[in-house]
């Protein structure tokens, strides 16, 4: 009897399964690779520009600040030995207190960027995701993931959806601001 309610299940098991893998071939599936979407629109390409043209003056003014606490430090070495221990430990202070302030000017200047950065990117993000729901929708897709190298290990060129989410964003840029 027992064996009999065990063969029972499993023939219904693999009904069930059998019913669920014709709904999943039925299912249409789409990819867009969003990051490539980001670098590859006109607007994405611009902000990236600017940020790089922030990102090259902010490390220049870092580069001479560490050049002149170099420099300091350098001249300290050499005038260590004649200065008396109350000078070398004021020196040694202002040396130190620079240091502290270029690490701090080093932070903040990587979250003004980073914050820059989400400033710039954000409406782009948000126009390429209204393209995907409206593509989507347009060519009856189920869904459509994001692919990038952790979530979609394979999917058919046909699937990919990024060069025409491009096309659309960069061929609506110039009748909306973006």
């Amino acid at each position: 009897m027992k064996k009999w309610i065990a063969a029972v299940v499993v023939s219904f098991g693999l009904m069930s399964a059998g019913g669920h893998l014709a709904k999943a071939e039925e299912m249409k599936l789409g990819f867009v690779d969003m990051q490539k979407a980001l670098q590859t629109v006109e607007a994405g390409k611009k902000a990236k520009a600017q940020l790089e043209k922030e990102f090259n003056a902010k490390k220049k003014d870092l580069q001479t600040e560490e050049g002149a606490i170099r420099k300091m430090g350098e001249e300290f070495k050499k005038q260590a030995l004649v200065m008396n221990e109350e000078a070398r430990a004021k020196k040694q202070g202002e040396i130190q207190e620079r240091v502290m302030k270029l690490q701090e000017l080093q932070a903040r200047s990587q979250m003004e960027l980073q914050q820059k950065e989400h400033d710039l990117t954000q409406p782009i993000i948000i126009k390429l995701r209204t393209i995907v729901s409206e593509l989507a929708k347009q060519k009856n897709y189920n869904a459509i993931l994001e692919k990038n190298e952790n979530t979609v290990i394979f999917s058919q060129d046909k699937d990919d959806l990024t060069t025409e989410v491009v096309n659309r964003y960069n061929s609506t840029a110039g009748k909306s601001s973006g």
